[in-house]
């Protein structure tokens, strides 16, 4: 069993900068890929980024990338996502969730969720 659970949501105006950090309960966080992903009100849960277990390789959406930055830090068990010059439409639930595979875009290829944390990019 993984317990995931988010921080660093808040209210920002655009242009300006977040970071989301994710914890992870467990002893094996760092054989796992790790992967955020956001819903915008009123819309379909989307991918935004995912990062290898060793930290390696990052794979980003096309609407984040350049802007956004995944990482992770295996000794603290946490995973992290640097959002800079943000914009309103990255106004969104952001989730953090366990991948079972390799680094991949499908929801259904990550099986542990946290509650999310709420990212309000004010214009």
């Amino acid at each position: 069993q993984v317990q995931l659970v988010e921080s660093g949501g808040g209210l920002v105006q655009a242009g300006g900068s977040l970071r989301l950090s994710c914890a992870a309960s467990g002893r094996t966080f760092s054989s796992y890929v790790m992967g955020w992903f956001r819903q915008p009100p009123g819309k379909e849960r989307e991918f935004v980024a995912a990062i290898s277990s060793s930290g390696g390789s990052t794979s980003y959406a096309d609407s984040v990338k350049g802007r956004f930055t995944i990482s992770r830090d295996n000794a603290k068990n946490t995973v992290y996502l640097h959002m800079n010059s943000l914009k309103p439409e990255d106004t969104a639930v952001y989730y953090c969730a366990k991948g079972r595979y390799a680094i991949v875009r499908l929801i259904s290829a990550y099986d542990y969720w946290g509650q999310g944390t709420q990212v309000t990019v004010s214009s």
